[in-house]
């Protein structure tokens, strides 16, 4: 143990309580900056002062000067939509405030001579903190005692090594424990924290990157702009078509409001906090939104074997003597006791074995890390002893092939060995003494959870700190593919080709240092594959924070759950298949939502550019658009939002979305037009019946299109399309809603005339439209 620094406080009692409570009233609390979640303020004001709602707002406003209430309808649906957002996301952030109180950092403070656990947010100034591995540091803080304590700096600095921190060295806040032990005295708290000023909540990582919330800022963006001189020609060709500024109103912001794709944003929103809301009732926390749709996205799956495919519970099994003329016990137990902060090696072995008893006086130790793969330490009397990996302490064969056998059985075990000496972090010379046989059990749900992830074509690769035939027999009794070929990390390549040809052709690996993690997660990423890392060990966190998407386990260290997006509370590897299965609904069906709302973008821009050439009132009045929009695109939109789906993802999403809702678009307004115009020119026909023809013509082609997007029409879906067809024939048939909607059918003949245009113009779709469906690639009603 290294000499205490000169400080107002002692490191062993800490301040008493009055002493907290004196700072406490001053202020001097740890009260960090919010977590990255919208408060309720910024939640009304995201919700409300958008552009499209801007925009509707200025043509309600026009619409309730100068038309009739019912052409204000759309108003309703803009004050609807925005209270629903508000409401969905509140619940949301509700559901996740909830969860981040579980998994909020924490910190054991000293006071009056004892050692508690409180959250970060209770520590004080001139706190003083004890530091064990895996401890996330939370505030900044000088070094008081130092016992070998290594502090990986890595998400402040970006340099991976370790640093060895001495009494008198100053500690930041996001940076954590590797190994040693420590404690600290706390100098700068809350927002004066070091990483408090370089990032958000002391965490150095950008958002996940959302391709899907990209693509819909893309589009919106296309929209905006041609929004703006096709409304402006819209009201000239109106003017010029009635004379009048009222008429010519109206209809301008007829067309300019069925331009908006105002329940876009909206449902992509709802989508994402449901999302949250349905896996947080099953223990997963997402602290970031866009990484539901991330995890679906991935590809490359990378996990640890301790604490996700086994249980991380290691227990002894047995103790097998090199060494007839030693006995391993005393020396084992002596090596868990004189360990402050024990892994989970040394706590199955302090378990097992009676204490030592006295005359086992520490002299000196080594910490274990994850980069040297061994622990030691030195007693008064009874010499240096070493426990760590076998390949790593010793080249006697005889040896290694006791520990392959047992490896291959799936057992975890180290070497005891004896040393003159050892002077500092350098190996030592030793004998080995006895192999420490540990078992690990599976976790049951492994299997099945290997199995989902192989259906649907995400590559499993298991990367370990373990010896490589252990974690190849785990592997392979769990079915995994490649796992009878497990690769030991030493051996391989150091240059980026050569990693990347390992693992692609490998799916094993073990003997995995931190830092070769990472360099993994990386050559998968430039081999072009989305990547996710899952995670419970200090040693995790580093391509943990790497990843596209990391996973930790709520079980796990304080530094793998603070880098990561996702957090399995419960700790079990069995929760991810719902995480991408949430991901996947939420990207399927927003690309099914988004081709009805942009197609409906589509289609009044070519109506409006259309009437603007032929210089003719518009076909419709604003509650015209309202009726169409709710049957055919606002009521089931919201429906197939929310509707299971296990598509998988496809890159592209913008494309595809736009070669979809251009030509049907395009195709919607040529048979509306036709429809519109061929009622014009009928003898007898009135304005209004005119204008039904219009709307019947556009409603029966957005209901083709609803059709198509909701494919396949399993039961539900089919029920939700035909729902949808009788509405819209009780308001054409009903005397109530005919007055309000301003609705008048045309004589039979216009009517089956606009039919069979629309329905003409629809079977010219299959040249027009890719084959390559928007999300659905099957007609014929089937179950999901």
């Amino acid at each position: 143990m290294d000499t205490v620094r000169r400080s107002a406080v002692d490191p062993a009692r800490g301040l008493s309580a009055a002493d907290v409570a004196e700072r406490v009233e001053k202020g001097e609390v740890n009260r960090a900056p919010a977590a990255p979640t919208r408060t309720v303020s910024q939640i009304v004001r995201a919700n409300v002062f958008t552009r499209f709602n801007a925009l509707l707002g200025a043509m309600l406003v026009l619409i309730l000067i100068v038309g009739p209430l019912q052409d204000a309808l759309f108003g309703v649906v803009l004050v609807a939509n925005t209270l629903i957002g508000i409401v969905q996301e509140l619940r949301a952030k509700r559901t996740l405030d909830r969860l981040t109180l579980l998994t909020a950092p924490t910190a054991t403070v000293v006071r009056d001579g004892d050692a508690s656990r409180v959250a970060a947010s209770a520590v004080v100034r001139d706190d003083v903190l004890a530091l064990e591995p895996g401890d996330q540091i939370v505030v900044d803080g000088d070094v008081l005692l130092s016992d070998r304590l290594e502090v990986d700096e890595s998400l402040l600095t970006g340099e991976s090594e370790p640093v060895v921190k001495a009494p008198g060295d100053r500690v930041l806040s996001g940076s954590f424990v590797v190994a040693g032990t420590g404690r600290i005295e706390v100098r700068e708290l809350g927002a004066d924290a070091y990483a408090a000023r370089i990032a958000e909540d002391a965490r150095r990582f950008t958002l996940t990157r959302s391709e899907l919330r990209s693509g819909i800022d893309r589009i919106l963006t296309y929209v905006t702009w041609a929004i703006v001189p096709t409304a402006a020609l819209l009201f000239v060709s109106q003017y010029r078509a009635h004379d009048a500024w009222r008429p010519a109103l109206s209809g301008a912001v007829a067309g300019t409001v069925a331009m908006v794709p105002e329940g876009l944003v909206l449902l992509t929103s709802i989508a994402f906090s449901v999302a949250v809301v349905r896996l947080a009732k099953r223990r997963v926390l997402v602290q970031e939104l866009p990484a539901v749709e991330g995890l679906a996205r991935v590809d490359v799956l990378c996990i640890d074997k301790t604490g996700t495919l086994t249980e991380g519970k290691l227990a002894l099994d047995r103790i097998e003597r090199l060494d007839d003329d030693l006995d391993p016990e005393p020396v084992l137990a002596a090596l868990a006791a004189a360990d402050p902060a024990p892994n989970a090696t040394l706590r199955a072995i302090g378990d097992a074995l009676e204490s030592p008893g006295g005359g086992w006086t520490v002299e000196d130790t080594v910490p274990f890390s994850s980069a040297r793969k061994w622990s030691a330490a030195a007693f008064v009397g009874h010499g240096a002893w070493l426990l760590g990996a076998p390949d790593v302490l010793t080249e006697d064969r005889d040896t290694l092939a006791k520990v392959a056998t047992h490896a291959d059985a799936g057992a975890r075990v180290v070497l005891l060995a004896r040393a003159e000496e050892f002077a500092g972090d350098a190996l030592p010379t030793s004998a080995a003494v006895a192999l420490v046989v540990l078992s690990d059990r599976v976790r049951p749900d492994a299997a099945d959870t290997l199995r989902y992830f192989a259906e649907q074509g995400v590559r499993v690769t298991v990367i370990s700190g373990d010896a490589p035939s252990t974690v190849g027999a785990i592997s392979s009794s769990l079915g995994l593919d490649g796992a009878d070929e497990p690769v030991d990390a030493r051996a391989l390549p150091d240059d980026d080709t050569g990693l990347t040809e390992a693992l692609e052709s490998h799916r094993v690996f073990g003997r995995v240092t931190p830092q070769q993690k990472r360099e993994m997660v990386t050559a998968l990423q430039g081999a072009g594959h989305t990547v996710a890392m899952t995670g419970d060990g200090v040693n995790d966190a580093l391509a943990l924070k790497d990843a596209d998407i990391g996973v930790a386990m709520g079980t796990g260290a304080d530094a793998t759950r603070a880098v990561a997006q996702i957090v399995l509370l419960d700790g079990t590897f069995d929760a991810l298949p719902s995480v991408v299965g949430e991901g996947r609904r939420v990207l399927g069906n927003i690309e099914r939502t988004s081709n009805l709302y942009l197609t409906k973008t589509v289609y009044a821009m070519v109506l409006s550019l259309a009437v603007g050439v032929a210089s003719v009132a518009f076909p419709f009045l604003p509650r015209h658009l309202t009726l169409i929009g709710a049957l055919t695109i606002g009521i089931p939109s919201f429906f197939l939002a929310l509707a299971p789906s296990a598509e998988r993802f496809r890159p592209g999403f913008v494309s595809r979305v736009l070669r979809f809702t251009i030509p049907t678009g395009i195709l919607a307004a040529t048979a509306t037009f036709l429809g519109y115009r061929l009622a014009t020119h009928e003898p007898g026909v009135t304005t209004m019946q005119a204008r039904t023809t219009a709307v019947m013509t556009l409603t029966f082609v957005g209901l083709l299109v609803l059709s198509i997007v909701a494919a396949p029409l399993n039961r539900w879906r089919l029920a939700l399309v035909w729902s949808m067809g009788v509405l819209a024939v009780l308001a054409f048939v009903l005397p109530a809603t005919q007055t309000f909607f301003a609705l008048d059918p045309p004589p039979l003949t216009v009517w089956l005339a606009s039919i069979g245009i629309a329905s003409l113009t629809w079977t010219l779709a299959r040249f027009f439209v890719p084959e390559e469906r928007p999300v659905g690639t099957r007609w014929r009603a089937e179950g999901e």
